[in-house]
């Protein structure tokens, strides 16, 4: 008999967890033993979990943004396409995010628990996400922009200050993509294999979900009952409300506008892959049928359609940045942490870099998820309540993930000369 989906694993533990918490709450709250059993049985489960995941942040970060910026390639060489390449990436990446901390802060899905509460939960945990990696105050606007450039990397990479490596990953990676060397190939080579370890062990640290998720969501529930359901699924209407204001806003006006193709005539075209990326879940194993949108039907350039999907493949990841946007801001909103503007801000910068380079992989974003919840004071252990859930929102930000790709290929392919022959 085939082996169980891990969704479904996922589902299972979900369901397990959150049915036995409500449970406890509901018959057994005051009882002495359900304290002992989410301090050493539950808690450090999820413990485990969370800090196989930080373990990974500081090599996936790095060997994930080298390589996304070396694929880019020197700008001498790549000319226009590299270049409007990046640049769409991060504007449409950019307002993907700004979508999504917008709607969070409109339909504010994590408030709804009593003050004294979320504080409660907070006091609990912060101790535990303090020894991982140093609480964030709040930072001016000027102090943002100066520790952007890390002192020490290494230092910032130990003390978990995730702006700091990203800027000096990207930074390396510019200078592995100008520098074509025999050394630098080969560190390039290293690099990528490093990544590849990363992936290898995300994928058995992810298989540990099912019970981390049955887990958390015991400790969670156990303490507040159904009110933790309810705001589940205000977080998950939140999300999809987000993306649906992506997909059918800014890429219809990016087509119209920009790429000078009907809205409705791109997604008659494009729903092959579309439907490919709901149901895989996966941007890398919709490839294949992305790049074949892309050419037939939607009449792009074939080296800017090669070029440009597969690239967004890995770092175009308008979905699985708003969705961390989403996610991070939901988590303080329900563990009671006040962010600034200027914090917020902080979350934006680090969604949009994390979104150049991240994994292709089930989970793949849940490490920089996890650091940067613990850099901003939110304990991490919320990471229980929307992993769930994770499945289907997946199959929801792969599908704004690859739609996105598609939209770049139109909009970069229609200031081609190639583009401008095949239409005379």
């Amino acid at each position: 008999m085939a082996a169980m989906p891990l969704h479904t694993r996922m589902l299972i533990g979900f369901s397990v967890g959150a049915g036995l918490g409500l449970l406890a709450n509901v018959y057994f709250a005051d009882a002495g033993w359900l304290d002992v059993t989410v301090r050493y049985v539950a808690d450090p489960v999820g413990q485990v979990f969370l800090r196989l995941l930080f373990m990974l942040v500081v090599p996936l970060v790095f060997s994930a943004l080298v390589l996304g910026v070396v694929e880019i390639g020197d700008p001498r060489s790549l000319g226009r396409i590299g270049g409007k390449t990046l640049v769409y990436i991060l504007v449409v990446t950019g307002a993907a995010v700004t979508i999504g901390l917008i709607c969070v802060n409109v339909l504010e899905p994590g408030r709804g628990l009593p003050p004294e509460v979320g504080q409660a939960l907070l006091a609990e945990s912060s101790q535990r996400a303090a020894e991982i990696a140093g609480k964030r105050e709040g930072v001016s606007g000027i102090d943002l922009l100066i520790n952007i450039v890390p002192r020490n990397p290494i230092g910032s990479a130990a003390s978990g200050d995730l702006i700091g490596v990203m800027f000096f990953s990207l930074m390396f990676g510019i200078a592995a993509a100008v520098v074509r060397t025999e050394g630098t190939r080969n560190f390039v080579g290293a690099v990528q294999g490093v990544y590849d370890i990363c992936l290898k062990l995300i994928g058995w640290v992810i298989a540990l979900a099912p019970y981390a998720v049955a887990a958390l969501l015991f400790s969670i529930t156990a303490k507040l009952g159904f009110d933790v359901l309810v705001q589940l699924a205000r977080y998950v209407g939140t999300v999809v409300v987000a993306l649906a204001i992506h997909f059918f806003v800014v890429f219809p006006l990016l087509l119209r506008f920009r790429g000078g193709m009907s809205p409705v005539a791109f997604f008659r075209a494009a729903q092959p892959a579309i439907l490919t990326a709901f149901s895989t879940s996966s941007s890398s194993a919709t490839l294949p049928t992305t790049l074949k949108v892309a050419e037939e039907s939607l009449g792009v350039p074939r080296r800017v359609g090669r070029f440009v999907c597969t690239l967004g493949a890995t770092a175009n990841m308008n979905g699985t940045a708003l969705f961390e946007g989403v996610t991070v801001l939901f988590l303080a909103q329900f563990f009671g942490v006040e962010l600034s503007l200027i914090q917020q801000v902080s979350i934006l910068v680090l969604c949009i870099l994390g979104a150049v380079g991240a994994a292709g992989v089930p989970g793949g974003s849940l490490p920089v998820i996890a650091m940067i919840l613990v850099m901003f004071g939110i304990p991490p252990e919320g990471i229980g309540l929307i992993l769930g859930v994770d499945r289907f929102l997946d199959m929801c930000r792969t599908c704004v993930n690859v739609t996105g790709d598609l939209v770049g290929a139109v909009v970069i392919g229609h200031g081609e000369p190639e583009h401008h022959a095949e239409a005379t």
